[in-house]
């Protein structure tokens, strides 16, 4: 889900009395919408609940989250995950970056992508999900 977005509707809910934290790893975003708690993860964006299939890395994040949300010190807390993606940071040169990759690298991605894609349209479909 897009940073901007989430963040906008926690702000709507902090107004209406609904405490909340956002975990994001888009820190320009989310700091620039002013949210009150926001847990910062310096992972690859989609990675805000921790590595995917690391169930350690997602069970300490998410309790880093509700730590930060029951004791925040002041609005606009932002506290950054002590987790890290790699410890080599050229990652964030490389990940997804498209002008690094071959074509024949770039239609591969694309094709598992459209994949998946697929996957979840016929499992909408078997559900009598809209299509």
């Amino acid at each position: 889900m897009c940073h901007q977005t989430v963040s906008l509707i926690a702000r709507h809910l902090e107004e209406n009395g609904i405490p909340t934290v956002v975990m994001g790893c888009a820190k320009d975003i989310v700091e620039q919408a002013g949210v009150p708690r926001f847990l910062f993860s310096d992972f690859p964006l989609g990675n805000a609940g921790g590595k995917p299939h690391d169930r350690a890395s997602q069970a300490f994040t998410l309790e880093l989250a509700f730590k930060v949300l029951e004791s925040a010190p002041a609005a606009r807390t932002t506290v950054q995950s002590p987790l890290r993606w790699s410890d080599d940071p050229s990652w964030k040169l490389d990940f997804s970056n498209v002008e690094q990759l071959s074509a024949e690298e770039i239609g591969q991605r694309r094709a598992a992508f459209d994949e998946i894609k697929d996957v979840a349209k016929s499992r909408r479909a078997a559900a009598g999900l809209k299509v």
